[in-house]
């Protein structure tokens, strides 16, 4: 369940980094989904660590 919900919010995350990312180009977006994605896994982390 833990890797399920990381792989869902890495997943979300990435996509609204990438959405957010592509106003300044292709490199921009592909930091914002970097960022996005690293921002998904700890906040799946901290709530499975905290609730599950």
């Amino acid at each position: 369940m833990v890797r399920f919900l990381m792989f869902v919010a890495l997943t979300v995350g990435g996509a609204i980094g990438w959405w957010i990312g592509d106003y300044g180009g292709i490199w921009t977006a592909l930091i914002g989904s970097t960022v996005g994605s690293l921002v998904g896994v700890y906040v799946a982390y901290r709530l499975t660590r905290d609730y599950l």
